[in-house]
């Protein structure tokens, strides 16, 4: 099995990551989400102003997880942000959707982290002052039908536009080891590598 791991591919004719990197045969496990380290995320798409500041706040809202404990697992990273919506649309994106995928701290019950950190479960709390469509899934429970739909859900919902064309979206890992570097990279001129 050959992935591509790290690189994010780039736009194809309709302004969307491809569902399936490009070259490889149809059933070729490089496929989306396309798993790429945060620094790879944060330069290739911090390429206009809007696109920082919403960086930014994914940035800010990673913070606030890590002060959480929320530091295993990965996020799935979708919406206009992975399109290119200046040239389709003719606008910026707006936000950017999330699912984060983690695994709970140590001592700690969904309803207890709830309750300590009720804003970073407050979707619309986050939108605002994040730009982060955020959806939380927690990881380690045994795999039941449920999960499995959970999931497939996701995947089926990102892995299409509203319009029914295939798109690819991509995978970066929660760690904070790389959140600081990021940051670097937004600070440096902006962050912006316009393509």
């Amino acid at each position: 099995m050959t992935i591509t791991e790290g690189a994010i591919p780039s736009w194809n004719s309709i302004g969307a990551l491809p569902p399936i990197r490009p070259l490889q045969k149809g059933h070729s496990p490089d496929r989306s989400p396309y798993i790429a380290d945060l620094l790879t995320l944060v330069d290739r798409f911090a390429i206009s102003e809007e696109r920082v500041m919403i960086l930014r706040g994914l940035l800010q809202f990673r913070s606030e997880m890590h002060q959480a404990g929320i530091t295993s697992g990965f996020q799935w990273i979708d919406g206009s942000f992975l399109e290119n919506v200046e040239i389709t649309e003719g606008r910026p994106p707006r936000d950017m959707d999330v699912v984060t995928f983690f695994h709970l701290p140590e001592g700690e019950s969904q309803a207890s982290l709830v309750d300590k950190f009720e804003t970073l479960f407050d979707q619309e709390a986050l939108k605002v002052k994040y730009f982060v469509d955020s959806y939380p899934v927690v990881l380690g429970d045994p795999m039941d039908s449920l999960k499995v739909k959970i999931i497939s859900y996701w995947y089926s919902m990102w892995s299409h536009r509203r319009d029914g064309l295939w798109k690819g979206f991509v995978q970066v890992d929660l760690d904070p080891s790389q959140d600081i570097d990021a940051c670097a990279i937004l600070d440096s001129d902006g962050g912006m590598t316009y393509e």
